[in-house]
């Protein structure tokens, strides 16, 4: 029962002997019919599909082999489906791979270009589990929500993990969108605080003319408009954690005045008399440089020694290597289950433009744009322009010598598909090489023979 499911979709009894002995690593299954192919799908799962576009009652047409598709695809959203197709029916070969066919072969088949076919195929739905289990696992990470592989980034998962247990003020710093509210929560949740308040308040968002009664509460009568006593966000965090985002941007009039709170945790509310003490952790964060601000004048020294007990210097998205097509496909998988979406994954413009793109909104404009493609693609696999980014150019002026063969070869694997007008075995002759390793370059490259194929060109 390890070897993988094979649904072969084909009413020719000679042909059916012929794909079971030819495919000795899988367990084949047949159907000869669409009701038949849609009942074993349903039942067994199959891991990929061959299937023969003339199917009964149509056995000489497509139109019930293109029927069987569109059903395969709708009910199995992620199962490849390689079809096969008449000598010289490339129309119908296109029509098959534009409606989510995997792959296509010629009749009659050349067993081993089709062994190969399907064990790509068969190798694309492993790595899709695979990836579908990892996304659903449980994360390493002690932080709730924060999705890497990279060593800096888990370096700063386990300093907030020490850090946790006691209740140092703790000043991230990192560029917008690195995450550092999903830290500061960390710290929060994962320490003897974890029953208390988590308030945050971010200081750039509020006016200077009402922070200071944001932060410290007021009485009644306080000032106009005042009519009740208000408890400020540093009381209401009494027991818990007070996260103050953007402290960078504070005025220094109010800096004083949190200066002494944390020095003797206690407050006094604005009209009010009497000091109140409270027991609050305090979490901050910014993109500033504050010694520069404090060598400036803008930002009080004492109070950047009070808040920098200790600082967790976060990497922003560009520094953490693989983090970017492991967090762009974690966040596809969330929201495509959000939105009621069955998306496949990204496609090579996508994969190359997610890679290039320098993020300068980090991890948050990551997930904007991968949101808004999951909800917007018109197709099972996003593309760079549902992400709204551009694919790199195709010069570049720094390229070194391994980009530059890499390049070289990519460009005479498109002019021989394109001459042989998208026919594999042709365009191999012209390159001096075998189907199987051009079927390789192909798939090392993230070439689509479908879109390559164009009518014979002259020099």
């Amino acid at each position: 029962m390890s070897k993988p499911q094979l649904l072969v979709v084909e009413d020719d009894p000679g042909l059916c002997a012929q794909y079971r002995w030819a495919f000795p690593d899988c367990r084949v299954v047949i159907a000869n019919d669409r009701r038949a192919a849609e009942a074993v799908a349903r039942r067994e799962a199959p891991a990929a599909v061959l299937l023969d576009l003339g199917l009964p009652p149509d056995a000489e047409g497509v139109s019930e082999g293109f029927a069987t598709l569109e059903a395969l695809r709708a009910a199995h959203p992620a199962l490849p489906v390689v079809v096969a197709t008449g000598q010289g029916q490339r129309e119908n070969a296109l029509r098959a791979v534009a409606l989510g066919a995997y792959d296509f072969c010629e009749k009659p088949v050349d067993l081993a270009v089709l062994r190969t076919v399907v064990a790509r195929a068969l190798r694309l739905r492993e790595l899709e589990e695979e990836n579908r289990r990892l996304a659903a696992a449980p994360r390493s990470s002690p932080v709730q929500g924060l999705v890497t592989a990279d060593d800096g980034m888990l370096k700063v998962c386990r300093t907030v993990e020490r850090l946790a247990g006691v209740s140092v003020p703790v000043l991230l710093l990192g560029e917008s969108g690195t995450g550092k509210e999903a830290l500061a929560r960390a710290l929060h949740e994962l320490g003897p605080r974890a029953k208390g308040a988590f308030v945050a308040l971010n200081c750039a968002a509020i006016p200077e003319t009402l922070l200071e009664s944001e932060l410290f509460g007021h009485e009644r009568g306080a000032f106009t408009g005042a009519v009740k006593q208000t408890l400020g966000r540093i009381e209401t965090a009494n027991g818990g954690t007070l996260f103050l985002d953007e402290i960078g941007e504070m005025p220094v009039t109010l800096q004083a005045k949190l200066l002494r709170f944390l020095q003797d945790q206690t407050i006094e509310r604005i009209g009010g008399r009497t000091p109140i003490r409270v027991d609050v952790r305090v979490v901050s964060a910014t993109n500033q440089p504050l010694e520069e601000q404090a060598e400036a004048g803008r930002f009080r020294g004492d109070l950047l020694y009070r808040l920098n007990s200790v600082t967790v210097r976060i990497p922003p998205l560009r520094d953490r290597g693989g983090d970017v097509t492991l967090l762009a496909r974690w966040f596809l998988a969330r929201h495509a289950r959000e939105f009621g979406r069955r998306l496949r994954g990204f496609d090579a413009t996508a994969t190359t433009a997610v890679a290039a793109h320098r993020w300068p909104g980090n991890v948050r404009e990551l997930e904007n744009r991968v949101r808004r493609a999951a909800l917007m693609s018109d197709g099972p696999l996003v593309t760079a322009a549902d992400l709204e980014l551009e694919a790199p150019a195709e010069a570049e002026a720094d390229l070194s010598l391994r980009e530059a063969r890499a390049r070289a070869e990519r460009e005479a694997i498109e002019r021989a598909l394109a001459r042989s007008n998208g026919n594999i075995s042709s365009a191999a002759r012209f390159l001096g090489i075998s189907r199987p390793t051009l079927y390789d370059l192909i798939e090392t490259h993230g070439l689509a023979v479908a879109a390559l194929a164009a009518p014979d060109e002259t020099d």
